[in-house]
C-alpha cells in the first residue's frame, strides 16, 4: 500500500521526495518492500498477544511481515498496528533504519504503544528529521475529523539531535510536552487542533525555530518569551481566544507572516512596528476598534488583512494603503449607545465565517450567521431564519445568454451567482450583498438584482453601498435561494392604477407622464414605465439630416388584460430645439413598437396629436414602446428600427497580445473603443503584440469566436473551446479577457512561425432585432468576420521544448478529487513550463521554507525547468489526498501575480468537474438538488415589461 506524506512535511528541510533520482522504485515494487525476517523480542506488553503472529513471521509466510523502510522515508500511519510493526523493526534492529529521516505515526494509536515506540526512537532512528504524529485519518457519524489520543510524548526524543520537524496536529494535548522546546535543533512545530490553553515561556529557547502554527486551539494568552524566537518566519495563531499581544512580539525581526485571524482582539501593540521583514499580517475576524498607524510604515508589507472588526476610524496612512483590507467595518459610523444598566441581557454576537476559495459550502443555524464568501459575496442569515441547521452550497458562474437575462437596453454588471437549496422559503429574509462594476451611464439609470423565481426572472428592491468609488454593492433581502446577477436598467417607475384612476409621473424625465382616467381599469392593475434616453447626435448622423431630433424612447408594460375600458393619456416631452409654436406637424412622427415585434410604426395619422408649447399628448388604449420624431424623411419605419439598433451598439476594438518572456501565452480582449489607449498603456510593459484592429460594433451580449490559424492552436483542452475555437460572450462593462496558452506542430527549430487569430461574430441576443441577423446572413459569411491579427512564435534556440532530466522519474500522481476535478501528472507539467523565474515566488506562497528553495536552486543550479518541477512535483507529492491542495495552488498563482496559469488551472478543472458531472448524469446517479444551467427557463425578451 503506498502511503502519502503528510502536509507538515513540506517544513522539514532534509525530506526528499520519493521520484528524486536514486530513492525512486519501480512502480511494481511499491513503496514499501514486505520483508520475511524472523521476529526479535518485543516489549511484554506485546508479547503474548503477538505470539503466534511472530513465529508465523519467523517462518516467512506471515501477512503482516514488518515493513522495511524505502529510501529515508518511513510511513505507518495508514497501516493497521503500525506502532506494533515499528516496534518489531526496532527490535530486530534493521540497518535501514539507521538511514530513515522520514517518521509518520498516527494519533490514533493506542496511548501505550504509541508511547513504548516512540521512546525507542533516539536509538532505532538517531539520523531522523521528520517525525509527523498526526490523529484527523479516522472521522464520525457526520464527517468531522476526529481528534489523536497522543496526550504527551516521552521525554527521551528531546535526544533527537537532528530532529528539524515536529508534526503533533489533531491531537488531544492539553499542555506542551516538556521534551519539545530542548529540541535545539527544530526548525517547524504544528500544533494545530489540539487543546492547548497556554504555551510555556521555554518554548523561547528554540533558536532555529522559523515556523510555528498552533491553530484553532484554546490558547488566551502568549508568553513574552515568544519574542525571543529570533529565527521565526511564519506565525499562525489563527483560531483561538487571544484577547491581547504581548509587546515583546515586536521582537520577532525575521517574522515574514503573521496569522492571528478569528481571535479576540481588541487593540494592537505599538511594538508591531518593529517587525521590519513582516510582508502578510492577516487579523480578520477579531474585535479590533483601532490599530496603530506604524503599520503603513513597515517596508516590506504586502497585505493587511482587517476585515470583520469593529474599526470605526482608521490612521490615512492606512486608508489609503492598496494592500490595506477593510470589508465588513462599521467604518464613518457613530458608536452605538452604550447600554444603560440595569437592561435585558445581552444577545450573543451572531457568528461570522470568512469562507476560503476551497470551500464551496457552509452550514446554517437557527443561531443565524454572517457569511462572506470567497469570490466576495455577503450573506447575513438573521436569528430564526432556518428552523434547523441547514447546509447552503454555492456556486459563481461565468456569464452567458442562457444564465443572463437582459431587456433591449439593460448591461451586465456582475458575474452569476448561484445558491443552493433552490426554492427553499426562510423564515426571515436574508440578506444579500453583491459586488458590482461601477455603470459608466448613471443618468437615468438604475442598478438592481436580477433572479429567478417561480421559473421567471425579476428584479429586487436593491439598495446600494459604496465602499470605495471602484468598490459598490448591491444589497437586497431575499425570501429564498436561487440565481443572482446584478444589472443596470433605465429607470423603472411603476404604480398600482385603481379604478379611480391615477397619475404617473417618470422620476428621470419630469415632462413623461400618463394619465389614467377613471373606469380605465374594473380591477386594480400593477403598470410600469421606463424612460431611455437617446443621444443628440445619434438621430443626425444616422439620418444625415443636422436638425434631426428625438424625444426619449417611451416603455410600458401591464399586468392583467391587454387594453384598458377608456383611453389613457400618454405626454412626452417633444423633441430637443423644438417647440409647439415653431414645428412643422408635417415633420413630427409618432413611432410606435409592440412587443416583440421589432418594426417600428408610424401612428401619426392615427392618433390626436395634442400639442404645447413643449409637450405632446396623445390616448391609447394599449401599452407599448413609443418614440416621438421630428424629420423631413417620409418614410420613418425602417429608419427607426436601425436608429434603435444602433442605440444599444457598443464601439469595440480587439486585441491580441503575447506575453514578452513567454510569446506562447497570448492575451485576448476586447475593449470599449475609449478604453483601449489606458489598456494597452498598462499592459505593453508585459506584452507586446500588434496594433489593435479596427472599430467593430457588437451588442450587449452577443457572442463571438476567435480562432488561431496558419499552423497556430491552443495548447490546452478548455470547456470554453469548441471546434478550435475560443468562445467569447461580450458584456460591455465586464472585461471580455481570456489569456490562452498557444502551440504548433511545425517545427520552430528551423524558423519562426507566422501564424493569426481571427475574430468572428455568433448569435446575437435574443432581444437584437431579427433584421440584424437577416442582414448578416445576406452577406453571407464575410459578415461573420471581424478582425485577423498576427501571432508569432520565435524560432527556439538550440531546444526542442521542455524535456525532463534523464534520472528524474516523475511518480503518477492526481491532485484534487473527482468532484472538483483532477490535475493530473500532464497538467503539472503544463503549469511547470509556464512559470519560468517566478517559481520562487509561487513556491513561498504554496507554504515551502526559504531553506528549501535554496537547496533547490543548489541541486539544480544549471536547470530552470529542474528547479521548477522538482519545487512543483515534490509540494504535489506532499499534498496528495489531502482537501484543499488544488485551491492553494490557485490562490498561490493569484498572490505571486500569475493569474492566467491560475486561469488555465480553473478551466481544467471546470472541464473536469462537467465531465464528471456528465457521467454521473448518464448514469442516472445526479442529485437532485444540482441545477444545470441547461435547464433553466428561456429569458424573457424584455423582462423589464414582464
Amino acid at each position: 500500500m503506498r502511503a502519502s506524506a503528510s502536509v507538515g512535511a513540506e517544513k522539514c528541510e532534509g525530506w526528499r521526495p520519493a521520484w528524486r533520482a536514486g530513492t525512486c522504485l519501480v512502480p511494481e515494487d511499491g513503496w514499501w518492500a514486505m520483508a520475511a525476517m524472523e521476529a526479535g523480542p518485543v516489549p511484554a506488553t506485546l508479547a503474548q498477544e503477538d505470539a503466534a503472529r511472530d513465529a508465523s513471521e519467523a517462518a516467512g509466510a506471515g501477512p503482516e511481515a514488518p515493513l522495511l523502510p524505502a529510501g529515508n522515508r518511513l510511513s505507518l500511519h495508514l497501516h493497521p498496528g503500525g506502532c506494533r510493526r515499528l516496534l518489531r523493526l526496532c527490535a530486530q534492529q534493521a540497518p535501514q533504519l539507521l538511514e530513515v529521516d522520514f517518521l509518520q505515526l498516527s494519533g490514533h494509536e493506542d496511548p501505550q504503544l504509541l508511547e513504548a515506540a516512540l521512546a525507542r526512537l533516539p536509538w532505532s532512528l538517531p539520523r531522523l528529521r521528520s517525525l509527523v504524529l498526526k490523529g484527523g485519518q479516522r472521522r464520525e457519524a457526520l464527517g468531522a475529523c476526529l481528534r489523536g489520543s497522543l496526550a504527551t510524548l516521552p521525554a527521551s526524543l528531546s535526544s533527537l539531535a537532528r530532529l528539524a520537524h515536529l508534526d503533533l496536529s489533531f491531537n488531544s494535548l492539553e499542555t506542551l510536552p516538556a521534551c519539545v522546546p530542548q529540541m535545539c535543533g527544530l526548525d517547524a512545530l504544528l500544533l494545530s487542533r489540539n487543546c492547548l490553553s497556554e504555551l510555556p515561556a521555554a518554548l523561547g529557547a528554540l533558536p532555529a525555530l522559523t515556523f510555528l502554527a498552533v491553530t484553532h486551539n484554546r490558547l488566551r494568552t502568549l508568553p513574552p518569551a515568544l519574542g525571543a524566537l529570533s529565527s521565526l518566519q511564519r506565525l499562525d495563531l489563527s483560531g483561538n481566544l487571544l484577547e491581547a499581544l504581548p509587546p515583546e512580539i515586536g521582537g520577532l525581526g525575521s517574522l515574514a507572516e503573521l496569522n492571528l485571524a478569528s481571535n479576540r482582539l481588541q487593540s494592537l501593540p505599538s511594538s508591531l512596528a518593529g517587525l521590519r521583514a513582516l510582508r502578510l499580517f492577516i487579523l480578520h475576524s477579531n474585535l479590533l476598534a483601532s490599530v496603530p498607524a506604524s503599520l503603513a510604515r513597515l517596508p516590506l508589507l504586502t497585505r493587511l488583512d482587517l476585515r470583520d472588526n469593529q474599526l470605526r476610524d482608521v490612521p490615512p496612512e492606512l486608508l489609503d494603503a492598496p494592500f490595506v483590507h477593510l470589508q465588513g467595518n462599521p467604518l464613518g459610523r457613530p458608536p452605538p449607545d452604550p447600554p444603560s444598566p440595569p437592561g435585558p441581557p445581552v444577545v450573543p454576537e451572531m457568528p461570522r465565517l470568512l469562507l476560503t476559495s476551497d470551500r464551496d459550502s457552509f452550514a446554517v443555524t437557527p443561531q443565524g450567521c454572517s457569511v462572506t464568501l470567497a469570490c466576495g459575496v455577503r450573506l447575513q442569515f438573521p436569528a430564526g431564519a432556518t428552523a434547523a441547521p441547514m447546509t447552503i452550497r454555492y456556486r459563481l458562474w461565468l456569464p452567458e445568454p442562457r444564465l443572463v437575462p437582459l431587456g433591449p437596453h439593460d448591461a451586465l454588471l456582475s458575474g452569476v451567482l448561484e445558491l443552493q437549496p433552490h426554492g427553499v422559503a426562510f423564515q426571515q429574509e436574508v440578506g444579500l450583498w453583491l459586488l458590482f462594476v461601477p455603470p459608466r451611464a448613471r443618468r437615468c439609470r438604475e442598478v438592481v438584482v436580477r433572479t429567478l423565481s417561480d421559473n421567471s426572472w425579476s428584479d429586487l428592491e436593491t439598495h446600494l453601498e459604496e465602499e470605495t468609488p471602484k468598490r459598490l454593492w448591491a444589497h437586497c433581502q431575499v425570501p429564498h435561494f436561487s440565481w443572482f446577477l446584478v444589472v443596470s436598467r433605465p429607470v423603472s417607475d411603476a404604480c398600482l392604477v385603481p379604478p379611480e384612476g391615477t397619475l404617473l409621473c417618470s422620476s428621470g424625465h419630469a415632462g413623461v407622464r400618463v394619465t389614467f382616467p377613471a373606469g380605465a381599469t374594473e380591477e386594480p392593475r400593477h403598470v410600469r414605465m421606463q424612460v431611455v434616453r437617446v443621444g443628440s447626435r445619434e438621430l443626425p448622423a444616422l439620418l444625415g439630416e443636422p436638425e434631426a431630433a428625438s424625444s426619449p424612447l417611451l416603455c410600458l408594460s401591464q399586468s392583467g388584460p391587454s387594453s384598458f375600458l377608456r383611453p389613457v393619456t400618454i405626454q412626452l416631452p417633444l423633441p430637443p430645439g423644438v417647440t409647439g409654436l415653431s414645428l412643422d406637424r408635417a415633420r413630427l412622427h409618432l413611432l410606435h413598437r409592440a412587443a416583440p415585434a421589432a418594426a417600428w410604426d408610424d401612428i401619426t395619422a392615427q392618433v390626436a396629436l395634442e400639442l404645447t408649447h413643449l409637450y405632446a399628448r396623445f390616448q391609447v388604449t394599449r401599452f407599448s414602446w413609443y418614440w416621438l420624431w421630428y424629420t423631413t424623411k417620409a418614410c420613418v419605419g425602417s429608419l427607426a428600427r436601425k436608429a434603435w439598433e444602433r442605440l444599444r451598439l457598443y464601439r469595440v476594438n480587439l486585441i491580441a497580445l503575447q506575453r514578452r518572456r513567454d510569446p506562447e501565452q497570448v492575451l485576448l480582449q476586447c475593449l470599449p473603443r475609449n478604453k483601449v489607449d489606458a489598456t494597452l498603456r498598462r499592459l505593453l510593459e508585459r506584452y507586446r503584440g500588434p496594433e489593435p484592429s479596427d472599430t467593430v460594433e457588437m451588442f450587449e451580449g452577443e457572442k463571438f469566436f476567435a480562432a488561431f490559424e496558419r499552423g497556430i492552436d491552443i495548447d490546452a483542452d478548455r470547456p470554453d473551446c469548441v471546434e478550435g475555437r475560443l468562445c467569447f460572450v461580450f458584456y460591455s462593462h465586464l472585461k471580455n479577457l481570456k489569456e490562452v496558452y498557444v502551440t504548433t506542430a511545425l517545427d520552430r527549430r528551423a524558423r519562426a512561425v507566422r501564424g493569426q487569430v481571427s475574430f468572428y461574430r455568433g448569435e446575437v441576443p435574443e432581444v437584437v432585432p431579427e433584421e440584424a441577423e437577416a442582414a448578416r446572413q445576406k452577406r453571407g459569411p464575410a459578415a461573420l468576420w471581424m478582425a485577423t491579427l498576427p501571432i508569432k512564435l520565435p524560432r527556439l534556440q538550440g531546444c526542442e521544448g521542455p524535456t525532463r532530466e534523464p534520472g528524474l522519474s516523475l511518480a503518477p500522481l492526481n491532485l484534487g478529487d473527482a468532484e472538483t476535478g483532477f490535475l493530473t501528472q500532464s497538467n503539472l507539467l503544463n503549469v511547470a513550463g509556464r512559470l519560468g523565474p517566478d517559481w520562487p515566488a509561487v513556491a513561498l506562497h504554496l507554504g515551502l521554507p526559504y531553506r528549501e528553495l535554496q537547496r533547490i536552486r543548489h541541486e539544480f543550479r544549471d536547470d530552470l525547468d529542474g528547479q521548477i518541477r522538482h519545487m512543483l512535483f515534490s509540494w504535489a507529492e506532499r499534498q496528495a489526498g489531502q482537501p484543499g491542495a488544488v485551491g492553494r495552488l490557485v490562490q498561490a498563482l493569484e498572490q505571486s501575480d500569475r493569474r492566467d496559469v491560475a486561469e488555465e488551472v480553473r478551466a481544467v478543472l471546470e472541464l473536469g468537474r462537467r465531465k464528471y458531472q456528465e457521467g454521473i448524469r448518464h448514469t442516472s446517479l445526479a442529485p437532485g438538488n444540482l441545477t444545470s444551467p441547461d435547464r433553466l427557463p428561456s429569458p424573457s425578451p424584455e423582462p423589464a415589461q414582464a
